[in-house]
């Protein structure tokens, strides 16, 4: 384990807005937020990749053929759509 790393960040100020906001009203130094946040986001990525994975092993691809509709035609294409009965 590393125990703590010292780096320098640079910070959109959409973000450092938002962490000083959060900083201010929970009473926590700068240091103690952002690895908060930095937790929380690492924590939702890795489960999006997951969940990511999971829909795509879950996907299954099934071919019903060729199916050949001339556009040209709306009747045709009105009539295989709904049935005979649309006109």
């Amino acid at each position: 384990m590393l125990g703590c790393v010292r780096t320098t960040l640079t910070l959109d100020d959409d973000v450092a807005i938002e962490l000083e906001r959060i900083r201010r009203e929970q009473g926590l130094p700068l240091r103690s937020v952002v690895n908060k946040a930095l937790r929380a986001g690492l924590t939702r990525l890795a489960t999006a990749a997951t969940d990511a994975d999971a829909v795509e092993a879950a996907t299954v691809s099934v071919s019903h053929g060729r199916f050949v509709l001339d556009i040209d035609d709306a009747s045709q294409a009105l009539g295989l759509a709904e049935g005979e009965d649309f006109r």
